[in-house]
């Protein structure tokens, strides 16, 4: 017999399955249509990236929530983008939007650029390495002052450079 918990578990399935969470096969180019400073054959970014970073920088994926190491990540530092090394976010704009995902309320100037993504049946503002297209997340109107954004990035499109202290001589 089915019971609205049954229901709302295989919806939560169906759901995953839709978003890529099951079908990671199930997701378009990055940046299609676009040019960008930094570009590789296809048979180059995968020899360049982890399977994991290209399928979400070249294939749109998305990282399972809470499973990247920079999620935690609170050190003084600079997030760089894991397909062409762009600087894309400080750490002093970095929060706990308690979603899973290193999210940020502002991206370093000149990093990113956003287009429309109306994949899966809404619209998002998708947002992209602006030097070498990958995808990085999505970016939405709920964050934190004083930009009010939130900045939801994959930390596997990401890597993170720590500040080093300066020498007290």
């Amino acid at each position: 017999m089915a019971t609205r918990r049954h229901f709302l578990l295989t919806g939560s399935a169906a759901a995953m399955a839709l978003t890529g969470g099951l079908f990671p096969w199930f997701s378009a180019p990055a940046a299609t249509g676009e040019t960008f400073d930094v570009t590789y054959s296809d048979a180059q970014w995968r020899a360049r990236l982890s399977p994991a970073q290209y399928d979400v920088l070249r294939q749109e994926g998305t990282e399972r929530p809470f499973t990247s190491p920079l999620n935690g990540e609170h050190r003084d530092g600079t997030f760089a983008c894991a397909g062409c090394d762009l600087p894309l976010f400080s750490s002093r704009t970095k929060f706990d939007s308690h979603t899973g995902w290193p999210s940020f309320w502002a991206p370093l100037d000149n990093a990113v650029a956003a287009r429309t993504d109306s994949s899966f049946g809404m619209t998002r503002s998708e947002v992209h390495c602006r030097r070498c297209g990958g995808h990085l997340g999505h970016v939405f109107d709920d964050g934190p002052p004083p930009t009010g954004l939130r900045y939801c990035m994959n930390g596997v499109a990401m890597t993170f450079t720590p500040r080093l202290a300066s020498s007290g001589s």
